[in-house]
Protein backbone atom coordinates (compact mmCIF):
# COMPACT_ATOMS: atom_id res chain seq x y z
CA UNK A 1 0.00 0.00 0.00
CA UNK A 2 1.64 3.26 -1.00
CA UNK A 3 -0.03 7.06 -2.28
CA UNK A 4 -1.04 7.08 -5.76
CA UNK A 5 0.52 9.00 -8.33
CA UNK A 6 -3.06 9.86 -8.90
CA UNK A 7 -3.61 10.79 -5.65
CA UNK A 8 -0.92 13.67 -5.79
CA UNK A 9 -2.14 14.83 -8.99
CA UNK A 10 -5.63 15.32 -7.53
CA UNK A 11 -4.12 17.68 -4.84
CA UNK A 12 -2.01 19.44 -6.98
CA UNK A 13 -5.08 20.18 -9.77
CA UNK A 14 -7.19 21.11 -6.73
CA UNK A 15 -5.29 23.80 -5.61
CA UNK A 16 -5.33 25.13 -8.88
CA UNK A 17 -8.90 24.72 -9.03
CA UNK A 18 -9.90 25.39 -5.88
CA UNK A 19 -13.89 25.84 -6.31
CA UNK A 20 -17.02 23.88 -6.24
CA UNK A 21 -17.97 23.86 -9.77
CA UNK A 22 -14.11 22.16 -10.47
CA UNK A 23 -14.59 19.78 -7.52
CA UNK A 24 -18.23 18.90 -8.36
CA UNK A 25 -16.82 18.25 -12.50
CA UNK A 26 -13.95 15.71 -10.89
CA UNK A 27 -16.13 13.97 -7.76
CA UNK A 28 -14.51 10.99 -9.06
CA UNK A 29 -11.17 11.58 -8.91
CA UNK A 30 -11.71 13.18 -5.51
CA UNK A 31 -13.16 9.59 -4.54
CA UNK A 32 -10.48 7.68 -5.94
CA UNK A 33 -7.92 9.48 -3.96
CA UNK A 34 -10.04 9.66 -0.51
CA UNK A 35 -10.10 5.95 -1.24
CA UNK A 36 -6.33 5.73 -1.94
CA UNK A 37 -5.59 7.71 1.31
CA UNK A 38 -8.22 5.98 3.51
CA UNK A 39 -6.09 2.95 2.82
CA UNK A 40 -2.88 4.19 3.26
CA UNK A 41 -3.85 5.64 6.68
CA UNK A 42 -5.87 2.13 7.95
CA UNK A 43 -2.23 0.62 6.61
CA UNK A 44 -0.29 3.18 9.22
CA UNK A 45 -2.92 2.24 12.21
CA UNK A 46 -2.19 -1.59 11.60
CA UNK A 47 1.09 -1.06 11.14
CA UNK A 48 1.30 1.36 15.05
CA UNK A 49 -0.32 -1.57 16.65
CA UNK A 50 2.35 -3.66 15.96
CA UNK A 51 4.21 -1.67 18.31
CA UNK A 52 1.60 0.29 20.18
CA UNK A 53 -2.03 0.53 21.54
CA UNK A 54 -3.62 3.17 19.04
CA UNK A 55 -7.34 2.77 19.44
CA UNK A 56 -8.84 4.79 16.77
CA UNK A 57 -7.75 7.38 13.58
CA UNK A 58 -9.23 9.89 11.90
CA UNK A 59 -9.05 11.33 8.85
CA UNK A 60 -10.03 14.51 8.46
CA UNK A 61 -12.71 15.96 5.82
CA UNK A 62 -11.43 17.54 2.87
CA UNK A 63 -14.22 20.46 3.12
CA UNK A 64 -12.87 23.56 5.10
CA UNK A 65 -14.76 25.31 7.37
CA UNK A 66 -14.59 29.00 6.03
CA UNK A 67 -17.00 30.86 8.65
CA UNK A 68 -14.29 32.38 10.29
CA UNK A 69 -11.43 32.53 8.14
CA UNK A 70 -10.01 35.28 5.37
CA UNK A 71 -9.27 32.09 2.84
CA UNK A 72 -12.90 31.40 1.36
CA UNK A 73 -11.56 28.36 -0.72
CA UNK A 74 -13.93 25.82 0.19
CA UNK A 75 -11.24 22.90 0.04
CA UNK A 76 -8.05 21.62 1.76
CA UNK A 77 -4.98 20.45 -0.49
CA UNK A 78 -4.16 17.90 1.66
CA UNK A 79 -4.88 14.87 3.66
CA UNK A 80 -4.80 14.66 7.40
CA UNK A 81 -5.19 11.93 9.42
CA UNK A 82 -4.41 11.58 12.94
CA UNK A 83 -3.98 8.64 15.19
CA UNK A 84 -4.78 8.16 18.50
CA UNK A 85 -3.09 6.36 21.28
CA UNK A 86 -5.16 4.52 24.23
CA UNK A 87 -6.38 6.74 27.10
CA UNK A 88 -5.77 7.60 30.11
CA UNK A 89 -2.32 5.35 30.17
CA UNK A 90 -1.21 6.26 27.37
CA UNK A 91 -0.85 9.85 25.97
CA UNK A 92 0.18 11.63 23.00
CA UNK A 93 -1.17 11.27 19.55
CA UNK A 94 0.72 10.57 16.03
CA UNK A 95 -0.50 12.65 12.30
CA UNK A 96 0.44 12.32 8.97
CA UNK A 97 0.16 15.52 6.45
CA UNK A 98 0.48 14.40 2.68
CA UNK A 99 0.40 18.13 0.65
CA UNK A 100 2.21 18.17 -2.80
CA UNK A 101 5.54 20.10 -1.32
CA UNK A 102 4.65 20.02 2.18
CA UNK A 103 4.19 16.64 3.58
CA UNK A 104 5.29 15.57 7.01
CA UNK A 105 4.43 13.60 10.43
CA UNK A 106 4.02 14.59 13.97
CA UNK A 107 4.12 13.56 17.08
CA UNK A 108 3.49 14.70 20.32
CA UNK A 109 1.20 16.91 22.74
CA UNK A 110 -0.73 19.63 20.36
CA UNK A 111 -2.83 22.26 22.43
CA UNK A 112 -2.43 19.88 25.53
CA UNK A 113 -5.64 21.00 28.27
CA UNK A 114 -4.33 23.21 30.39
CA UNK A 115 -3.90 20.91 33.26
CA UNK A 116 -1.66 18.72 31.42
CA UNK A 117 0.14 21.85 30.36
CA UNK A 118 0.86 22.65 33.66
CA UNK A 119 1.69 19.27 35.31
CA UNK A 120 4.18 19.18 31.53
CA UNK A 121 6.06 22.57 33.08
CA UNK A 122 6.26 21.87 36.50
CA UNK A 123 8.18 18.34 35.60
CA UNK A 124 10.62 20.65 33.56
CA UNK A 125 10.84 23.16 36.45
CA UNK A 126 11.63 20.29 38.95
CA UNK A 127 13.87 18.50 36.22
CA UNK A 128 14.44 18.46 32.86
CA UNK A 129 17.61 16.04 32.53
CA UNK A 130 15.39 12.76 31.24
CA UNK A 131 13.24 14.46 28.80
CA UNK A 132 16.66 16.25 27.62
CA UNK A 133 18.19 13.12 27.30
CA UNK A 134 15.55 11.70 25.61
CA UNK A 135 15.74 14.36 22.17
CA UNK A 136 19.71 13.98 22.57
CA UNK A 137 18.81 9.65 21.79
CA UNK A 138 20.24 8.55 18.41
CA UNK A 139 16.81 7.51 16.91
CA UNK A 140 14.67 10.25 17.80
CA UNK A 141 18.06 12.96 16.92
CA UNK A 142 18.05 11.09 13.16
CA UNK A 143 14.42 11.48 12.79
CA UNK A 144 13.50 14.73 14.25
CA UNK A 145 17.17 16.66 14.93
CA UNK A 146 16.94 16.47 18.23
CA UNK A 147 13.90 18.86 18.67
CA UNK A 148 10.53 20.00 19.89
CA UNK A 149 8.68 22.16 17.86
CA UNK A 150 5.31 24.34 18.43
CA UNK A 151 4.09 27.50 19.76
CA UNK A 152 5.94 29.34 22.51
CA UNK A 153 4.94 32.00 25.10
CA UNK A 154 7.76 34.98 24.56
CA UNK A 155 8.32 34.86 28.33
CA UNK A 156 8.01 32.48 31.68
CA UNK A 157 4.66 31.45 32.10
CA UNK A 158 2.81 32.94 35.47
CA UNK A 159 4.19 31.63 38.14
CA UNK A 160 7.45 30.34 36.92
CA UNK A 161 11.09 31.96 36.93
CA UNK A 162 12.22 33.26 34.03
CA UNK A 163 15.44 32.99 34.18
CA UNK A 164 15.17 29.11 34.84
CA UNK A 165 17.72 27.22 33.25
CA UNK A 166 14.97 24.78 31.07
CA UNK A 167 12.76 27.96 30.36
CA UNK A 168 12.95 26.86 26.35
CA UNK A 169 11.13 23.91 27.50
CA UNK A 170 8.19 25.62 30.64
CA UNK A 171 7.75 28.28 27.81
CA UNK A 172 6.47 25.90 25.12
CA UNK A 173 2.68 25.80 24.91
CA UNK A 174 2.94 22.22 22.44
CA UNK A 175 5.71 19.73 22.35
CA UNK A 176 6.14 18.38 18.73
CA UNK A 177 8.46 16.28 17.09
CA UNK A 178 8.54 16.72 13.33
CA UNK A 179 9.70 15.79 10.05
CA UNK A 180 9.20 16.29 6.76
CA UNK A 181 9.57 14.10 3.57
CA UNK A 182 10.06 15.69 -0.09
CA UNK A 183 7.39 14.38 -2.82
CA UNK A 184 9.75 11.96 -3.67
CA UNK A 185 9.67 9.91 -0.44
CA UNK A 186 5.86 9.94 -0.46
CA UNK A 187 5.55 8.38 -3.57
CA UNK A 188 8.13 5.71 -2.80
CA UNK A 189 7.55 1.93 -2.49
CA UNK A 190 9.09 1.98 1.24
CA UNK A 191 7.13 5.37 2.76
CA UNK A 192 4.89 3.69 4.98
CA UNK A 193 7.72 1.83 6.61
CA UNK A 194 9.90 5.42 6.93
CA UNK A 195 6.62 6.80 8.77
CA UNK A 196 6.88 3.86 11.07
CA UNK A 197 10.47 4.18 11.55
CA UNK A 198 9.42 7.47 12.37
CA UNK A 199 6.93 6.91 14.92
CA UNK A 200 8.78 4.02 16.72
CA UNK A 201 11.56 6.89 17.16
CA UNK A 202 8.96 9.02 19.08
CA UNK A 203 8.17 5.72 21.86
CA UNK A 204 10.75 6.56 24.58
CA UNK A 205 9.59 10.48 24.35
CA UNK A 206 5.80 8.99 24.13
CA UNK A 207 6.94 6.92 27.14
CA UNK A 208 8.32 9.57 29.15
CA UNK A 209 5.12 11.91 28.95
CA UNK A 210 2.86 8.83 29.40
CA UNK A 211 4.20 8.58 33.06
CA UNK A 212 4.46 12.42 33.73
CA UNK A 213 0.35 12.74 33.25
CA UNK A 214 -0.32 9.69 34.53
CA UNK A 215 1.52 11.11 38.16
CA UNK A 216 1.79 13.81 39.84
CA UNK A 217 5.29 15.37 41.07
CA UNK A 218 5.69 12.93 43.85
CA UNK A 219 6.01 10.16 41.67
CA UNK A 220 2.50 8.62 42.80
CA UNK A 221 0.08 7.25 40.18
CA UNK A 222 -3.20 9.32 39.13
CA UNK A 223 -4.98 6.21 37.73
CA UNK A 224 -5.85 4.46 40.58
Amino acid sequence: MQIDKQTFQFLKDLKENNNREWFTEHKKDFTKAQNNAKEVYKTIQENLNKHDEVDKHKLFRIYRDVRFSKDKTPYKTHFGGSFHRKKPELRGGYYLHICPGDSFLAGGFWEPNKEDLLRIRKEFEMDASEIREILQEKNYTQYFGGKLEGDELKTAPKGFDKEHPDIDLIRKKGYIAIQHFSDEEVLAPEFLTKVDDAFKALRPFFDYMSDVLTTNLNGESLLD
